[in-house]
């Protein structure tokens, strides 16, 4: 393989600080005015570690006594480019610093790296790096650009949002995730409330039981079924596709009545990791028959599924008297547009 499609990247640390290369100088760099680690591509027969030790020492003046091999992640740029890069992080070195000919070093907080200019696929992998002690593959792909159009960790598809402004546009953003619940970014989803109406009049709503190994709110009663729109999808087609993966429901577009859009914010912690959830809702209603004992639920999504008296759950989601991450305002849009709540004043 030709040594000009591999490279090392090295992220130092000291005291809760990475150190930060601007890259400000190259004129026709590919990271021109981004902020990323120190490093660079291997000379002939250069291992990864020589190559990071003379890198390293080449850009800062500091010769590393102690560093480890976290990943290798491959790079594909969309513009004929495809790269194989060694990423390290240290924790110890000796020298006095120098200048760097290729941009400005600086000691960057960690927790302000992420509100530089930096790919959204150095994101991704900084998240690895802070949340995994494994050494990790990570391929991510762009457009030719700044855009990141899809992402794998260790092979498996890693999911991607689109980035919304807050009247719902998509800004041309994409971001992994991961990224955008621990940053809180707009992102949409598509929630399907399935419901049935009773011989004495009164509405029933089908809950789920989120399972025990969601990444955030297990075990709690939840929306029918629910999921995010991924990057270049729309709304309807995600509701259709969730109805069918989580409870088995073939669905079709004109089965589902939309109610509204509803923005929901949340923070919380699961698992030791911050969770700031940040959606904006497409919310339908579904009202074909529907037999729990037909139902295929999707076990890593659902443990299982119950009717509900509407007005119960309502009451119960405002006394907090279940388990549950239903939004009481949108609960309440359900309720209107099922005509069992007349306004929202009502409600208060």
């Amino acid at each position: 393989m030709d040594s000009r499609n591999l490279s090392t990247l090295c992220y130092i640390e000291q005291d809760g600080r990475y150190l930060m290369l601007h890259r400000t100088v190259k004129k026709h760099d590919v990271n021109k005015d981004k902020w990323i680690g120190v490093g660079g591509h291997f000379e002939q027969d250069e291992s990864p570690e020589e190559c990071l030790l003379r890198e390293v020492w080449e850009e800062t003046g500091y010769t590393l006594t102690s560093w480890r091999y976290r990943a290798i992640v491959t790079f594909i740029s969309g513009g004929g480019v495809t790269e194989y890069m060694s990423l390290f992080t240290a924790d110890a070195f000796t020298g006095t610093p120098i200048a760097c000919d290729e941009g400005e070093l600086e000691w960057v907080e960690k927790e302000q790296v992420l509100n530089l200019n930096i790919w959204e696929g150095d994101k991704i992998f900084f998240r690895l790096l802070e949340e995994q002690e494994d050494f990790f593959s990570l391929k991510l792909v762009y457009d030719g650009g700044d855009k990141l159009v899809s992402a794998s960790l260790d092979g498996t598809p890693m999911e991607l949002f689109d980035v919304r402004t807050e009247d719902g546009a998509v800004t041309g953003v994409v971001r992994e995730r991961g990224v955008a619940h621990r940053d809180g970014s707009l992102h949409g989803t598509a929630h399907i409330w399935v419901v049935r109406e009773r011989a004495d009049g009164h509405f029933e709503v089908l809950l789920q039981k989120r399972s025990a190994g969601k990444d955030s709110y297990p075990g709690c009663y939840d929306i029918s079924a629910a999921g995010h729109v991924m990057a270049g999808d729309d709304f309807s087609e995600t509701a259709v596709r969730e109805l069918f993966e989580e409870l088995g429901i073939v669905g079709e577009p004109e089965q589902l009545t939309f109610v509204g859009y509803h923005k929901g914010y949340c923070e919380s912690e699961f698992y030791g990791k911050p969770f700031r959830d940040a959606e904006l809702s497409a919310l339908y209603v579904y009202r074909e028959p529907v037999v729990l004992e037909e139902l295929r639920l999707q076990p890593e999504e659902v443990e299982s599924v119950v009717w509900m008296d509407y007005d119960e759950v309502l009451d119960r989601v405002r006394k907090g008297s279940m388990p549950t991450c239903i939004y009481e305002d949108e609960f309440v849009m359900l309720g209107i547009c099922l005509g069992v709540v007349e306004n929202e004043e009502e409600t208060l």
